[in-house]
């Protein structure tokens, strides 16, 4: 049996419809946008108005003269040309939820505004594909993206799954595992489940 082709691009490389054929489900409803936004403004969106938010801060479909080609939110991955994952990965102060929340601080002295820090803020991988490791894919992918645009550090806030019951809908953080495997260290420990992961690009 012939083994699958992966292929990753750029959010604004992809189409909408593609984007929106990942994003099903809890995905779906949440577009993406919860980090974002924030949990007051993400709450009283309705499905649509969040819609929107992520098209724009995507840019699928895109063909404005006046749109930067570099700026685009996330990546999109195909396998064998199906649209099979996405990770919203942007500059850490451009997710107004990480801002907010206790687990990228705690016990760290870091600046909430340095956009040379980015942010892996949530992975998703279409059902029927899941289990083939293309969380490790995105990860890797999502750091490339970010060097390439600057960079200068990649976080990410995984849950721990061992022992213990995961739905998909939760891990949408992502498990430990893909950012171990993409080179990321534990820098702090803010909750029995979750870490803070971190890779230094320079």
């Amino acid at each position: 049996m012939a083994e699958s082709s992966i292929r990753i691009v750029p959010a604004n490389e992809a189409s909408w419809d593609d984007l929106q054929a990942i994003l099903t489900g809890a995905a779906g409803r949440c577009q993406c946008t919860r980090q974002r936004l924030g949990d007051r403004e993400w709450y009283a969106l309705p499905v649509e108005q969040r819609a929107q938010v992520l098209r724009e801060a995507v840019g699928c479909d895109d063909r404005s003269p006046d749109r930067d080609p570099a700026r685009t939110a996330g990546i999109v991955a195909y396998v064998d040309d199906e649209p099979a994952g996405w990770a919203a990965v942007d500059a850490r102060s451009a997710f107004r939820r990480l801002r907010g929340s206790p687990v990228p601080w705690a016990g760290r002295a870091e600046l909430p505004d340095d956009d040379t820090v980015w942010a892996i803020a949530c992975l998703v991988v279409r059902r029927g594909f899941r289990g083939q490791h293309l969380t490790y894919a995105l990860v890797a992918a999502a750091v490339e993206h970010a060097r390439a645009r600057g960079a200068r550090a990649v976080e990410g806030y995984p849950m721990l799954t061992r022992g213990a019951a995961v739905t998909w809908d939760e891990l949408n953080v992502g498990p430990v595992g893909p950012f171990l495997a993409a080179g990321f260290t534990e820098v702090s420990h803010p909750t029995t489940r979750r870490v803070v992961m971190r890779l230094d690009l320079a």
